[in-house]
């Protein structure tokens, strides 16, 4: 197979998330795209292949198992089909959904930077219960007061499962541990894709880190289905968002991820994510 290596939501030509693309005539079976996704290691590695109505096919698997959605890997892809394709908007049939992802060069960056947007599945959040939000902050080592009282924890969904727990203190987000294993449990037991812990230092700025070990990775980089939920999440709430909300994620990494999210206001509806790809060497 071959395998592209794109960073995502990266930092101009810095930083991103890396995603394996694999662009066929038919998706391999099964057995293989988990075994591919588990050599390269990254978070996600994303396939698609064409189908009949001009749209395409498209899988997504971590190391860990199959996620029904990922927004990393969905930039990426939309990246690879701009430069095989040329510019454009590409309609994509997911396992549960169908969305679109535009691509695009960005004539003012030099190195082959692209620029790609993607709408997002449907988005939906409502309250977490109690013995959950517990679990969530017992595994983090964190308590109710270190929780910001304007953003309740919730369960967001944007294509995939988050819980979502804001931070009121930068410093806490920062200093994010939890033990792996417990954090697996929870994640595959809740039917998570990660754990979205968030900092508003603005109303449409935040920093965001997101745990990922139910996918066999202790932390994702930048992660686009979070986004696209948190910015549901946010209207839902009637956070004064103002339309627009750019996520910073992976600094506390080193993996610089910068994300925009624009949140329309209907409830419900997709939400678009965006940012910046970047070519990697193999």
């Amino acid at each position: 197979m071959d395998v592209q290596h794109i960073a995502a939501f990266s930092d101009g030509p810095h930083g991103g998330n890396p995603a394996g693309v694999v662009i066929g005539e038919c998706l391999p079976d099964d057995g293989q795209m988990q075994q591919l996704a588990a050599t390269l290691g990254y978070s996600e590695t994303v396939f698609a292949a064409p189908v009949a109505d001009g749209a395409w096919r498209v899988r997504y698997f971590s190391p860990a198992a199959e996620v029904p959605f990922c927004g990393h890997a969905t930039i990426a892809l939309g990246a690879a089909l701009a430069r095989q394709h040329g510019d454009g908007t590409f309609a994509l049939v997911l396992n549960a959904a169908r969305i679109t992802v535009e691509g695009r060069r960005d004539p003012q960056a030099a190195d082959g930077l692209m620029q790609a947007a993607l709408q997002s599945p449907p988005t939906r959040s409502q309250a977490l219960d109690a013995a959950s939000t517990a679990e969530a902050l017992a595994l983090f080592g964190l308590a109710e007061a270190d929780l910001d009282p304007r953003l309740p924890p919730a369960r967001i969904h944007g294509g995939a499962d988050h819980f979502l727990l804001a931070l009121r203190d930068r410093t806490r987000l920062s200093a994010m541990r939890y033990d792996f294993e417990a954090g697996r449990e929870l994640m595959q037991r809740a039917g998570l894709a990660t754990i979205v812990l968030a900092h508003a230092e603005t109303p449409q700025r935040f920093h965001v880190r997101n745990p990922f070990a139910g996918g066999g990775v202790y932390e994702d980089p930048a992660t686009g289905a979070a986004a696209a939920a948190l910015g549901g999440y946010l209207r839902d709430r009637g956070w004064p968002h103002g339309g627009s909300i750019a996520i910073t994620q992976g600094e506390d990494m080193g993996v610089l991820c910068r994300l925009q999210a624009d949140i329309g206001p209907t409830a419900g509806e997709s939400v678009r994510v965006r940012g910046a790809a970047r070519m990697m060497a193999a």
